[in-house]
């Protein structure tokens, strides 16, 4: 808890320490790999360039990178970026044209950037492509051969394409509402394109290896779910609702996250995260409620979630949930407490760990 609040004093009351460089740990494969990170912001420094910003989340402190970004990836009013996953940005204009940009990874360089087009978007009937809900990768890098990339526009459009062979995309119409304002992931652990609908009962899922693109669906059953005070019930009932499912490469287990957020009291129209909780999913379909996710640290952004084991990383809480928001960055130990401060963020991404080798 000290070292939590200790960063947080240090980023929202008062000014943060900077370093040039970050320190580099070993994961438990062998592979030298930075720790989580995301970009508090970028430090102008001319051209319409800044230098990228960034906090390591096993409380190292602030990071001050020599890595030199368009500051209209980071802008309030552009908005040009639309989503993220494994450190990968995505971009959209008005030309309609979606690009991968490895700008905001702040282990990749900044001399000889990789910014990837992808086809012109197509739109179905009845549907849109300018708003997107999220975009997800079923590997590390677009440039990858078998790489799937997938966009989740808000409505019935789910369209993938694979970049780096002879890419073109693949167009699939929902017929289900409740999978409209959903965002989808990639599961590697059933190669598998999946969506959770709304309010977390049902997953869509999409089998890349066949061409019928016919979804599965599967209802989850919730267990073990606890004995809520009437103070707490009215309170979960009062919020607004977020699901996220979560895979962890490590232990092979996934994870439903459901978030609870209400309006502040303040004057500015902020939201506040009241509760979470997790749930274990096994693949007869069972949602077991649990505060017990081990050494496990799961991150939610408007990246594609993801989870690390914390003891790969020295000062890495384990058992926690860390959540950013366009507005708000949460911590919650899961068994204890939660954590959470409005802030306004440009680039409100998770940044998973990068390999170093």
């Amino acid at each position: 808890m000290s070292v939590l609040l200790s960063r947080l004093r240090k980023l929202y009351l008062g000014k943060p320490d900077l370093v040039r460089r970050s320190s580099l740990h070993l994961l438990s494969n062998g592979f030298s790999s930075s720790p989580p990170c995301w970009i508090i912001y970028a430090k102008s420094c001319g051209e319409d360039l800044g230098k990228l910003v960034i906090l390591n989340a096993n409380g190292t402190g602030c990071t001050e990178t020599e890595k030199k970004v368009p500051l209209e990836i980071v802008s309030y009013e552009e908005r040009i970026t639309i989503g993220a996953a494994h450190g990968w940005i995505a971009t959209l204009k008005d030309n309609g044209i979606l690009r991968l940009q490895d700008d905001l990874n702040p282990y990749a360089s900044d001399t000889d950037p990789k910014r990837i087009p992808l086809p012109p978007l197509v739109t179905l009937p009845h549907c849109q492509t300018k708003m997107v809900t999220n975009v997800s990768m079923s590997s590390s890098s677009p440039e990858d051969e078998d790489c799937v990339v997938a966009v989740k526009f808000l409505g019935p459009q789910l369209s993938f394409c694979r970049p780096a062979n002879k890419p073109k995309w693949t167009n699939i119409k929902i017929e289900n509402p409740c999978f409209y304002s959903s965002r989808v992931m990639f599961s590697k652990k059933h190669e598998m394109l999946r969506i959770l609908g709304a309010g977390g009962y049902i997953i869509g899922s999409w089998d890349l290896r066949t061409k019928k693109n016919k979804p599965k669906f599967q209802k989850l059953r919730f267990q073990n779910l606890p004995e809520l005070t009437k103070t707490k019930r009215d309170l979960l009932h009062s919020c607004c609702t977020s699901d996220h499912l979560v895979e962890s490469t490590s232990t092979g287990e996934t994870f439903l996250v459901k978030f609870y957020r209400r309006a502040t009291s303040s004057g500015a129209v902020y939201m506040r995260t009241r509760a979470v909780m997790v749930f274990k999913l096994d693949d007869e379909g069972n949602a077991v409620y649990t505060q017990d996710i081990g050494d496990l640290c799961i991150f939610i952004s408007m990246s594609e979630p993801f989870c690390v084991p914390a003891s790969s990383f020295p000062g890495m809480p384990s058992n926690s949930v860390e959540y950013l928001d366009v507005d708000e960055y949460a911590f919650i130990n899961l068994k204890w407490h939660i954590v959470s401060k409005n802030v306004r963020w440009t680039a409100p991404y998770y940044i998973p760990p990068q390999n170093m080798d």
